[in-house]
């Protein structure tokens, strides 16, 4: 008799760290039935029924707080936003974003985000953000990190070409870590050309509270990548 596959470690700690505050319940009631992405576990999931007319389909891994979701969805209304974050006082508070900007164009699936990329098409999406994931600094535990090998590859199989791929840790061995696996996946290409590439935050980027703390032991390192036509 076969032996059944065991399921991906977790990437990631606590599912709730504390109360949800009333209002923010009251959203997981209300709100995010309307704007959950189906189960990823029922089939797969096609971007375009989520929203209609959509001129692009990003993905942000680990979303926390929701405050970049959030941002990136106000300033681009034509874009698809798909957020994933098992932690669950992050989902309230991303749901609080998204109530108090009257956002329409943000998904969310309040799990892990590797069940939602398994059920995805290939090149459906056009940009995956991954903004300081848990870094799981044991050597024993670095095989729990979000960024293996596999990972890289299921990203590279969901961008479209000239898709693109940003990686930020404050965690310098993080940074080699996942560097080292996204650039012998085949299909992603870094851009960086200069030190400041990497040690300057893109145009693009937005600061959270998370970032402002400076819980790492380097300022925040940016690796973006291009899908390879």
């Amino acid at each position: 008799m076969s032996t059944p596959a065991h399921p991906p470690l977790r990437s990631f700690g606590r599912i709730k760290s504390r109360a949800i505050k009333p209002r923010q319940a009251a959203l997981f009631d209300t709100l995010l039935p309307a704007i959950a992405v189906p189960d990823p576990r029922a089939g797969p999931i096609d971007p375009a029924a989520l929203m209609p007319g959509a001129t692009g389909v990003w993905l942000e891994i680990g979303f926390g707080g929701g405050e970049h979701l959030a941002e990136q969805a106000s300033r681009h209304p034509d874009v698809l936003m798909i957020g994933c974050e098992p932690f669950l006082n992050g989902v309230g508070s991303a749901l609080r974003h998204i109530d108090e900007r009257e956002l329409k164009n943000v998904r969310l699936h309040a799990d892990d985000a590797r069940d939602v990329m398994t059920a995805l098409p290939d090149a459906s999406l056009d940009r995956v953000m991954i903004l300081f994931p848990d870094p799981w600094h044991k050597a024993r535990h670095n095989k729990r990190r979000l960024v293996q090998d596999e990972t890289a590859a299921e990203i590279a199989r969901l961008l479209k070409p000239g898709g693109r791929l940003r990686f930020v840790t404050d965690w310098k061995d993080y940074a080699e870590w996942a560097l080292e696996r996204f650039e012998r996946t085949p299909g992603l290409i870094w851009q960086a050309e200069a030190a400041d590439d990497w040690r300057v935050a893109p145009a693009d980027h937005v600061v959270t509270r998370y970032e402002e703390k400076k819980l790492g032991d380097t300022p925040p390192i940016f690796l973006d990548f291009v899908r390879a036509a």
